[in-house]
């Protein structure tokens, strides 16, 4: 099974908006997911399309390291979540000398990629029904 993890910090989309993408792909294969995010049309979906690429050639980097063959079709969206990061404060002048505190907040995007298990577990299923 390989597993691979991409991580994006400080991008500038505000979590709100990126979780409503990031919702879009989860639990779909990762050929797939690049289908969803290259037609969808919120603007956090550039950069979460960069990050499922970057994970895909994580995962075959990883396998070609580990002298396994990997085929990207079995690969799928295992995980993927968005943190807060920084909030960037900025300042917007008004009226009589005052002056509004405007919050750019930023992202941390997690996008985990995996293979399924599915020999190991079909072999413990078997054990376990057997020894009943």
């Amino acid at each position: 099974m390989v597993e691979s993890i991409a991580r994006v910090r400080h991008i500038r989309v505000t979590p709100q908006k990126a979780r409503r993408v990031v919702a879009l792909i989860k639990g779909k294969q990762a050929q797939e997911a690049l289908a969803i995010l290259k037609f969808a049309q919120q603007s956090a979906s550039e950069p979460i399309y960069k990050l499922v690429a970057s994970a895909m050639a994580n995962a075959q980097v990883k396998a070609d390291r580990d002298g396994e063959y990997l085929d990207e079709q079995d690969l799928y969206v295992a995980n993927a979540y968005v943190d807060e990061g920084t909030t960037l404060k900025r300042f917007q002048p008004r009226a009589q000398g005052r002056a509004f505190q405007i919050k750019k907040r930023t992202s941390h995007i997690t996008v985990v990629l995996s293979t399924p298990e599915a020999a190991p577990a079909a072999a413990s299923d078997s054990n376990k029904k057997a020894s009943k």
